[in-house]
């Protein structure tokens, strides 16, 4: 179906060697697109790479640390020139961290916003102002969560950054939509990522998210490909400003 063929389009994912970003990459080749992918690890980046050049030779993988902000700008040129552009931009990257509210030092607070909030608003600013400058439409996808919409205990700071980004999200498409650019999310449910060990491998809690999800069982990075198909491709072209839940119907019971 052409109207999500990403032929000829070319993709920038951030926090694209692993886990969620990995997955939403692999679809956006297997849709024809070149996929740029990007992280601060070097044998992490090169080993996603392997799987991406199999599916597209094109796609590239370069080193990209979102905590240092003021180099963003930069380094964002540098991956586009080396891309001939970027059409399609996933906002993938995040940090965790956790613990009850009285014990997060401030410095961890302010440093989970600059990756989660932060970092995302200046890599979309750079998308943008490139696409603006081309006179050229766009499509950006973010990553949100569940704690966009709820909270569970010990997570404050990761709740409160994905407050901020579905917000980021609703600001950034009414500012960008005169100039063809939509911006949507993604709002992952519990998945068995690098980044979500930790619970899926305790027996307790395990237990608890299959039981409290309704389609019982925890998602997969495989599970976000065809959202993101979809959301970069001309299929949403009249979609902007949203949120799509990949939660297994966590939000809709109680």
């Amino acid at each position: 179906m052409k109207i999500f063929d990403l032929t000829g389009k070319t993709a920038l994912v951030t926090g694209g060697n692993g886990g969620i970003g990995l997955g939403m990459a692999i679809g956006l080749a297997a849709a024809g697109a070149k996929v740029a992918i990007c992280g601060r690890k070097k044998r992490k980046n090169a080993n996603a790479l392997k799987k991406m050049q199999e599916i597209n030779p094109e796609c590239r993988a370069f080193e990209f640390d979102l905590k240092e902000i003021s180099a963003i700008a930069k380094r964002y040129m540098e991956i586009s020139r080396e891309m001939t552009g970027i059409d399609i931009l996933i906002n993938n990257a995040g940090s965790q961290c956790r613990g009850r509210a009285e014990d997060i030092a401030s410095a961890d607070f302010d440093n989970l916003l600059k990756i989660n909030v932060t970092a995302p608003f200046v890599v979309s600013q750079c998308f943008a102002r490139e696409r603006i400058a081309m006179k050229r439409g766009g499509s950006i996808i973010m990553t949100a969560s569940l704690m966009s919409e709820a909270s569970r205990p010990g997570t404050s700071a990761y709740t409160t950054s994905k407050g901020a980004v579905r917000q980021l999200i609703k600001a950034l498409a009414v500012d960008w939509a005169g100039n063809g650019i939509r911006v949507n999310g993604i709002g992952p449910g519990y998945i068995k990522t690098e980044m979500t060990e930790t619970l899926y491998l305790n027996e307790e809690f395990d237990a608890w998210v299959k039981k409290r999800t309704p389609l019982g069982r925890w998602g997969m990075p495989t599970d976000f490909v065809g959202t993101a198909i979809f959301l970069a491709s001309d299929a949403a072209s009249f979609i902007t400003g949203q949120i799509i839940y990949i939660d297994g119907g966590w939000l809709a019971t109680f």
